[in-house]
């Protein structure tokens, strides 16, 4: 059976992969409805700027999972 901390880290290494489809679905909607209804290219890039803080939120998700794992083995 898992201990607290290996449990701690699969919940949090779940969310961060539902953080990184999301933002990926999201990105290629909102490409694909700005496309089909004509926004501006600067709503387009609100868009891209949105869809990058997600993936950067999710790579800081991903470096603090490996810092847990660090400190957990030595």
């Amino acid at each position: 059976m898992m201990s607290e901390k290996e449990a701690e880290t699969a919940r949090k290494g779940r969310f961060t992969a539902m953080v990184i489809a999301g933002t990926g679905v999201f990105w290629v909607l909102a490409t694909f409805i700005g496309d089909a209804i004509g926004l501006s290219q600067r709503v387009r890039a609100l868009f891209d700027l949105m869809a990058l803080a997600g993936f950067i939120w999710a790579f800081v998700l991903i470096y603090q999972i490996w810092r847990a794992r660090q400190d957990k083995q030595g």
